[in-house]
């Protein structure tokens, strides 16, 4: 039976080429969209996770309350200690202590005297330590455009983009103006040993990447840590494991009367993150089931218009006995067989755009000049086990649905009205 309903597939191009081009763009679609938007949200977490939240964060109750102030005033003392039995402790996850401050930087001309000023966002990261994982996390080395990488104290790196905007020669030397942890003011010079360009927006307005030591110095914190980030070694988040890790460091060192003990917070639980990953896991649900709904509409009229031109075919094999049921199977077979033909040639077209989307990416940095969201400017799909798979569910089931929804008709035939029919 297979055979003779492919005979006829291939010989009537008409019950079987329209259809599969429709099963196609719908599986198509499908798999290149569902493979853009998960590479888009596997972007904005891995690039969140390493540059702002970590798989877990460490910061103090009060810090807490006021972390978009960056209030170095309430970050963490004694961070080594900590960083020590977290070393010891959670060996499975990576640990590293971070600086944020923000202030005024200051560039002076040949004669000493103010050439230019901007507000600045910085980061005092270990730049020096072999053991730190901050090099490979910021990607710094392959991020510098002009300069080097610093190799000793007081060098600082600061975004290609503010150094053009304020004209700072690699080799000058800036003054950053802030306040240490006990609320004076700190002056401390810095020479720029290179630019970066980190690829996204919010970073690249007017970062400065320093050594946490230089910046323990210049805002007298000897010791202190705005927060310590830490990740899994193999730099996949997983919610559940990080919320284990979390609840056990809680119960140990946060005490809900100290403000200055430490707490851990997952990246789910941070800047709403939460609602953002419960989003991406369901994105895959949405799409498809979205593509289902549209294309069993769509091939639901496919089917009932090919019906209306198959009406004589199918009045005569009803005429000639053939059972109601018998010819239902048979539609929805042949619907079957479409939809596996079109969702495997839609599934091949949409793995190969969304291959070339996975290595050249698209540049967006134009449409969110002001955007301040950890994500990469150049935007790129990311193809998973899922993606190879996805475009069969609307592929198939959409047209089987389709097919059974006009196969409903045939049960409404009534045999005198077909010798009627026949008679014509």
């Amino acid at each position: 039976m297979i055979k003779f309903i492919l005979k006829g597939l291939i010989r009537d191009r008409s019950r079987s080429l329209f259809p599969i081009l429709m099963v196609s763009a719908g599986a198509f679609l499908t798999v290149f969209f569902y493979s853009f938007m998960q590479g888009v949200m596997d972007d904005l977490i891995s690039s969140t996770a390493k540059f702002d939240t970590g798989h877990v964060k460490i910061m103090t109750q009060a810090y807490r309350e006021l972390a978009d102030q960056t209030p170095n005033d309430l970050s963490i003392i004694g961070s080594s200690v900590l960083l020590d039995w977290l070393r010891k402790n959670e060996k499975e996850m990576i640990w590293t202590p971070r600086i944020r401050f923000g202030g005024l930087l200051d560039v002076p001309d040949e004669n000493g005297e103010t050439k230019a000023q901007g507000l600045a966002f910085g980061l005092g990261i270990d730049l020096f330590n072999s053991d730190s994982p901050e090099k490979k996390l910021f990607n710094i080395e392959k991020s510098i455009v002009r300069g080097h990488y610093p190799d000793q104290k007081n060098e600082i790196l600061i975004s290609d983009e503010l150094a053009k905007k304020m004209n700072i020669d690699i080799g000058g030397t800036v003054t950053l103006i802030g306040s240490t942890m006990y609320g004076a003011m700190a002056i401390h010079n810095f020479k720029v040993s290179g630019t970066v360009y980190f690829g996204m927006v919010a970073l690249d307005r007017g970062t400065i990447i320093a050594d946490i030591g230089d910046m323990q110095f210049a805002l007298d914190m000897p010791e202190g840590a705005s927060e310590i980030v830490g990740y899994s070694k193999d730099m996949l988040y997983d919610d559940k494991r990080m919320i284990n890790v979390a609840d056990g460091f809680n119960k140990r060192f946060t005490k809900t009367n100290d403000e200055f003990s430490p707490i851990m917070l997952t990246l789910g639980q941070q800047n709403g993150m939460d609602e953002y990953l419960m989003y991406a896991g369901s994105m895959g649900t949405i799409i498809v089931s979205i593509f289902v709904l549209v294309m069993s509409i769509v091939l639901w009229n496919s089917g009932l218009m090919n019906g209306l031109r198959r009406y004589g075919e199918i009045g005569v094999r009803l005429a000639i006995g053939e059972p109601k049921g018998n010819l239902y199977r048979w539609m929805i077979l042949e619907s079957s067989m479409i939809g596996i033909a079109g969702s495997v040639l839609g599934t091949l077209l949409g793995l190969g755009i969304s291959f070339y989307f996975q290595y050249v990416g698209v540049d967006l940095s134009s449409i969110m000049p002001r955007s301040s969201m950890m994500l990469s400017n150049v935007m790129r799909a990311q193809v998973t086990p899922v993606s190879y798979i996805i475009g069969f569910f609307p592929g198939v089931f959409a047209s089987v649905i389709g097919t059974m929804f006009a196969g409903i008709g045939i049960y409404k035939r009534q045999t005198a009205q077909l010798f009627k029919e026949l008679e014509t």
